[in-house]
């Protein structure tokens, strides 16, 4: 394996059956510790690896070493892998970044969940095309606990209303919310970021409308993971931890993201 950065949050660079294996079972245990550390359930948090920029020939390998649920940002790029890996039993996709309405066909099409609901536009377009493919889709909403301008997502206070609209769309099946925490070396801002989002659902389980889940919570990554399932998490969204680290910066896939 190539070795990763000094300070860095990503593993080692995984080519081999074994490699993979390794940085699972590294990110795996690190789960568990920060479940028995936050008091939780043990298998109370689901690992979502997420596979962008890597390739099909090295997901094959991958998922050899037991993974079954991959991540996608681009979703013409996680299109392809779906169609490529159609071979593969029982694998599922999420899809993690923004979408536009004009690809909503694709995802409707291909994907099992998509984490990154934050309009009604998008909603429209999913319903129509999911009926079209006589599919339902797994949604996360999507909030924006940091305020960056850059970052998409709802406002915090935006969020109820929302939700009051989403029985409309019978064909999505809300699960939760998803945040993108700031990208900071500071952890108590990064976990103020955590700690938004829970109590947020806490408030709205008050209000939201019955057909409307809140179990989920979405948050954390490589770098902050554990501080994710301390405040709460139930999905974390971790990459380059079992990967390795990407050419490309993740600023190139999350707007507003530094790295």
């Amino acid at each position: 394996m190539t070795a990763p950065q000094p300070g860095s949050s990503a593993a080692a660079h995984a080519q081999t059956l074994q490699d993979f294996q390794h940085n699972l079972a590294s990110v795996r245990e690190r789960i568990a510790e920060a479940e028995r550390a936050a008091g939780r359930e043990p298998g109370s948090v689901r690992l979502l690896p997420v596979s962008k920029t890597v390739p099909e020939e090295r997901l094959r390998i991958a998922i050899g070493a037991g993974m079954d649920y991959l991540g996608e940002n681009k979703v013409q790029e996680a299109a392809r892998k779906a169609e490529n890996l159609a071979d593969i039993p029982n694998l599922k996709f999420s899809v993690i970044g923004h979408l536009q309405t004009n690809k909503a066909k694709y995802v409707a099409r291909f994907a099992h969940e998509f984490q990154a609901l934050d309009n009604l536009r998008q909603a429209t377009a999913l319903q129509r095309r999911l009926e079209l493919e006589d599919r339902t889709l797994d949604v996360f909403v999507q909030v924006n606990t940091s305020a960056e301008e850059s970052k998409f997502g709802l406002a915090p206070e935006d969020t109820a209303p929302f939700l009051t609209q989403l029985p409309a769309f019978d064909r999505l099946r809300v699960r939760g919310l998803m945040t993108l925490a700031i990208f900071s070396s500071d952890t108590e801002r990064v976990r103020a970021c955590f700690v938004r989002l829970r109590e947020l659902r806490e408030r709205l389980r008050q209000q939201a409308p019955d057909t409307v889940g809140l179990d989920e919570l979405s948050m954390g990554m490589s770098g902050d993971f554990e501080l994710a399932i301390a405040e709460g998490a139930s999905v974390v969204r971790v990459g380059q931890a079992i990967f390795g680290a990407r050419a490309l910066p993740d600023s190139h896939y999350w707007p507003g993201f530094a790295g």
